[in-house]
């Protein structure tokens, strides 16, 4: 075959440092914008982001020109910097991050998912749904080193 063809869709998830409650409902709209720019500057697609005051979900085509974690630092740094011009000093991302990989068939079921993070957020913690996560698709941790 002369052309590489990819359709590699994947579920982002991570938290601020701490979890501190630092993404107002404003900043988090224009955080999103921002995220898809990145995307699209990677040349891969950004179907949903969305989150509420402690974390973000991303949902999005990996693009095949680079890896997972060279993405995830990509998205961290790029947004980090443009963070702290919001007057949020001293923010930072956790360290880690969940990255889970979706069929096609659940696309909007996702998409629903990640644009009701608050509603969602009314009734667990992100500790719990992270849990529920890895859980889900039955990823083995060490909760020692789990959360920052």
């Amino acid at each position: 075959m002369s052309q590489s063809l990819a359709n590699i869709l994947i579920h982002i998830v991570f938290s601020t440092k701490s979890r501190q409650k630092l993404l107002s409902k404003e900043v988090r709209l224009e955080l999103y914008l921002y995220i898809a720019g990145v995307f699209k500057a990677k040349n891969c697609y950004c179907y949903q982001v969305g989150g509420v005051d402690d974390h973000i979900h991303i949902f999005c085509s990996m693009p095949k020109t680079i890896s997972v974690s060279d993405l995830i630092k990509e998205i961290k740094v790029s947004t980090s910097i443009w963070l702290k011009t919001k007057d949020l000093t001293n923010f930072h991302w956790q360290t880690g991050y969940g990255i889970f990989s979706l069929s096609p068939a659940h696309f909007q079921g996702l998409c629903k998912y990640i644009a009701n993070q608050e509603e969602h957020h009314k009734d667990i913690d992100f500790k719990d749904e992270f849990l529920g996560l890895l859980k889900k698709y039955n990823i083995e941790y060490d909760e020692r080193y789990l959360w920052d």
